[in-house]
């Protein structure tokens, strides 16, 4: 899955939990891959289909996204895992991480509401 496609996964995702999703520039998006609005609340979202750890910068850059697109709330998304460094950042800057457990169990209730 190429991080174009794994973006558009995680955006039908949001979609699915009731989001009005906006998808951000492929280049020069600040950090913020997607947008994703419900209730007023405005989430950026970095998207990062990753072989390796997601270390510090995914979060470095969805703080610097969360200003620029005056957002409430960031998070980075992966298909890995984080590195020890980043959840402690994130933690520090209100970041939320879903690592590929998370993501599992998203894919999982999505799929059992569907199914209901």
């Amino acid at each position: 899955m190429s991080g174009q496609e794994f973006e558009q996964a995680i955006a039908k995702i949001f979609k699915n939990m009731g989001y009005q999703v906006t998808m951000t520039p492929t280049t020069g998006d600040q950090g913020i891959d997607i947008i994703a609005v419900r209730n007023g609340i405005r989430i950026g979202i970095q998207a990062k289909c990753y072989t390796g750890k997601v270390g510090n910068s995914a979060v470095q850059e969805v703080v610097a996204g969360k200003q620029y697109y005056n957002l409430n709330r960031c998070m980075v998304v992966t298909n890995s895992v984080f590195t020890s460094a980043a959840v402690a950042l994130a933690k520090a800057n209100n970041v939320t991480l879903w690592d590929r457990h998370v993501l599992e169990e998203k894919l999982l209730s999505l799929s059992c509401e569907e199914s209901d």
